[in-house]
């Protein structure tokens, strides 16, 4: 008897039977993406802390001019920590900033009294964080409280 009939082998080879992936070719490809995604997922979260990081300096610099502004036409004297926590309506509605300045990290307004201690140049806090912002009314000095930790 022929090993063909027609034009058709009799026996499934299996070249004619395998037309899906095996369980050993799903398993490698699914490692393969787990590898992939334990190195990509990492560098998205760097990517949007150091965002955030430079969403809140921009912020700072912004507010801190505002409230240089603020000082100069009120003879040298800055807002009162209470007059910006009350949702910052000494700025807002003074014309100074258009809306409550939110804090990336947690997205809050909030506002602590804070003595900056002569440092100018911090734009986060991380240490006794408290969320929101940080300002000391005698020198005008504003900077972003996270509890993140620090790079």
């Amino acid at each position: 008897m022929s090993r063909f009939q027609g034009d058709k082998p009799m026996h499934a080879t299996r070249k004619t039977m395998a037309k899906g992936f095996t369980l050993v070719e799903i398993l490698i490809v699914v490692v393969i993406l787990g590898i992939l995604a334990a190195i990509v997922v990492p560098q998205f979260t760097n990517a949007a802390n150091e965002a955030r990081t430079g969403n809140i300096a921009t912020q700072v610099s912004t507010i801190e001019n505002q409230l240089e502004l603020y000082a100069a036409q009120n003879n040298g004297t800055y807002p009162t920590v209470a007059e910006l926590a009350a949702d910052w309506a000494v700025m807002i509605d003074g014309d100074y900033l258009k809306e409550l300045p939110v804090n990336p990290f947690d997205s809050t307004s909030d506002v602590a009294a804070w003595d900056s201690d002569g440092v100018s140049d911090q734009a986060i806090i991380y240490e006794d964080a408290t969320g929101g912002w940080l300002y000391d009314p005698d020198t005008g000095n504003i900077a972003a409280s996270t509890t993140i930790e620090a790079p």
